[in-house]
């Protein structure tokens, strides 16, 4: 109607969209039916665990994407609370989760140095 009034607000909660847009990401990680990233054993049951580097399957950490060493967090995040509070949080975890997967490949590799230096 065109009408306008003056409210009073003593807070003010503001939800700005509620799509992922990752429609550009589809051929590279998993995502469910909504366009969200699987992640995690999501990610797993979806049958997107990809390989490890060594033959083997990798089994996604907990935010990590179908794709190894590729992690999700925040509301683009199938599954997620879809809060600032909760973004903060994956977006913190994420970061272990990479030193994690990153440590581990460390290892792998010296491993491999130390085999091919014992030969």
């Amino acid at each position: 109607t065109g009408e306008r009034r003056k409210i009073e607000a003593r807070a003010l909660f503001v939800f700005i969209g509620a799509e992922p847009h990752t429609e550009w990401l589809r051929e590279t990680v998993a995502l469910d039916e909504g366009g969200y990233i699987l992640t995690g054993q999501d990610a797993a049951a979806a049958g997107a665990a990809g390989p490890a580097g060594n033959g083997s399957r990798h089994t996604p950490q907990l935010l990590e994407t179908s794709l190894p060493g590729v992690f999700a967090a925040g509301d683009v995040r199938s599954g997620s609370t879809q809060r600032v509070a909760a973004a903060v949080g994956d977006g913190a975890l994420a970061i272990r989760h990479v030193h994690q997967f990153l440590g581990g490949r460390l290892q792998a590799v010296r491993l491999a140095q130390t085999y091919v230096s014992s030969k």
